[in-house]
């Protein structure tokens, strides 16, 4: 005699703080996504066989959002539950962290998990022992008859972009031996062996074909050909992705809620033991659904509070700091971009900074300045760094940011691709201040570099220079290689955004200035 049943897995990932459905761009904005979004899709599932729907949330949930800004550093003391009350609503199952679940350090991150009513599942975040930092490796939770282990995994890669001191005392171990570690233990403890995994795919689902540099940050491909696993969720990329993946069902449901992953196995019960027959993996898209009433009701409160808080007056402008055109702002100096390199210049004593136009969401400064407008335009809680390096350095970190672009049709510059799929990574094209420099797209990547001077004179391969950037481009983050902690000479602990609300303060009129000392020309044009 055999009987079926059906196991219904839905989970969310890199929802970023935002419960509500809004980008706080302007008051009370409405967007496609949200938490309040993902959970009317997830009741809705859930209320069909709740007995049998497992619901995981798969990390970088406390960092992104104004809101979960505000409950770290908006009121007199940190108060977590201003954020975590929101996912306690939902009704989790079981979660696991993500990399940003560390921006604020170890010590907060302690205090949030305290706060979750939900457990969680985390096996290769160790403490100095070796034993397990902040949760169990894995959650056994009955399904009806079901045993489902859930393992929770995080991309071991976050030293590569935090703050030594965050993550002091931590050891990050390999995502692939830990999970051939623990899959073949958990075979034999639970009927079901999922995996969680915050972090993404290296290559191709398809093809297998790799489709960045394999340095272990996603080794989600290679994950899923670990035998045992019946279910694979991801994240940590912010695609949105459903299928089979060496015959495994994966789901990655994208960003800040925009959808829900749902994997629904088909399990078998023959004999002894129960075993998966058949699956199937897809997205459901949030963005028509209506916000859950209850959360929104909850949320709404503190909701008001952050929105005030925005909303508070910084300075002023005098001329025009708006960024209309996001993709021009990056191939002709803005005055915003100039103004960010200001205070990065101010904060740490040096003549040369870098940094990026993160996203296209970010519209600039009007005429007057509010702190909404600084945090929707400088979305990461960044500090800064100073790297002590060569001229040769430069020269390398330059070209890297010169890959952003690619010739387009009748000599116009163009965004290359790759900058853009399977994940935008607009973040990782980086523009310099204190130097004058020149990217032609024309020119063989390596070779871009046309022109590059310091005070009105070329830079030597072997002049060393201080620069600032921001700490996750210091330690080498998106692939700048030639950057890494060892040449890092300073550093200022301060988040951008307060040292932005600082500079104001300091200099409550600023003046919307760009002298254009990049230029990104196509020279098959002339």
């Amino acid at each position: 005699m055999t009987a079926t049943t059906k196991l219904t897995i839905l989970s969310t990932s890199d929802t970023h703080g935002y419960v509500l459905p809004t980008n706080y761009v302007i008051r009370a904005g409405v967007q496609p996504f949200g938490l309040t979004r993902a959970a009317t899709v997830i009741n809705t599932v859930r209320q069909e066989d709740p007995e049998h729907t497992l619901v995981v949330e798969n990390g970088d949930f406390l960092q992104g959002s104004p809101l979960a800004y505000y409950a770290v550093r908006g009121t007199a003391q940190p108060d977590p539950t201003l954020l975590t009350q929101a996912y306690n609503a939902l009704g989790y199952d079981v979660g696991t962290l993500g990399n940003h679940e560390f921006n604020y350090g170890s010590a907060y991150l302690r205090q949030v998990l305290a706060t979750l009513t939900y457990p969680l599942a985390q096996a290769n975040i160790l403490a100095a022992d070796g034993q397990p930092a902040f949760a169990p490796p894995y959650q056994l939770i009955k399904k009806g008859e079901l045993t489902v282990a859930v393992l929770g995994l995080t991309t071991s890669f976050i030293p590569h972009w935090e703050g030594p001191d965050h993550i002091a005392g931590l050891q990050f171990a390999d995502v692939l031996a830990t999970a051939k570690t623990w899959v073949p233990r958990l075979r034999k403890l639970a009927d079901v062996v999922v995996v969680i995994y915050h972090g993404g795919f290296e290559r191709d689902l398809a093809s297998g074909a790799p489709t960045e540099r394999l340095t272990g940050e996603n080794v989600g491909y290679a994950l899923s050909a670990i035998p045992g696993i019946d279910a694979l969720v991801t994240g940590h990329q912010h695609r949105q992705l459903a299928g089979h993946v060496h015959g495994v069902p994966i789901t990655q449901p994208g960003y800040r809620g925009e959808a829900v992953g749902q994997i629904t196995l088909t399990v078998a019960h023959s004999g002894n033991q129960w075993q998966v027959q058949a699956s199937s993996a897809r997205l459901l898209p949030t963005g028509e659904a209506a916000p859950d009433p209850q959360m929104t009701t909850l949320m709404a409160p503190v909701q008001a509070t952050v929105e005030d808080w925005l909303d508070s007056p910084l300075g002023r402008v005098q001329g025009d700091m708006r960024i209309t055109d996001p993709d021009a702002a990056r191939i002709t100096e803005s005055p915003y971009i100039e103004f960010i390199q200001k205070v990065q210049m101010a904060a740490t004593g040096t003549d040369i900074s870098g940094t990026a136009l993160f996203n296209n969401e970010g519209t600039g400064f009007g005429s007057t300045v509010s702190l909404r407008d600084v945090m929707t335009n400088y979305i990461y809680p960044n500090t800064l760094a100073v790297l002590r390096v060569t001229g040769s350095v430069l020269k390398a970190a330059l070209e890297k940011s010169a890959r952003y672009f690619q010739p387009g049709p009748h000599g116009t510059i163009a965004v290359n691709p790759r900058f853009l799929t399977p994940k935008p990574q607009r973040y990782n094209y980086d523009m310099y201040h204190g130097i004058t420099y020149t990217i032609d797209v024309a020119q063989p990547m390596g070779e871009r570099i046309t022109q590059l001077d310091y005070h009105g004179a070329p830079v030597r391969p072997d002049q060393v220079l201080e620069i600032t950037v921001n700490q996750y481009r210091a330690g080498g983050g998106g692939n700048y290689t030639m950057f890494s902690a060892d040449s890092i000479v300073r550093e200022n602990q301060k988040d951008m955004t307060e040292l932005i609300a600082d500079y104001l303060k300091a200099h409550p009129v600023i003046t919307a200035t760009a002298d254009h000392n990049f230029h990104v020309i196509n020279s098959s044009a002339t």
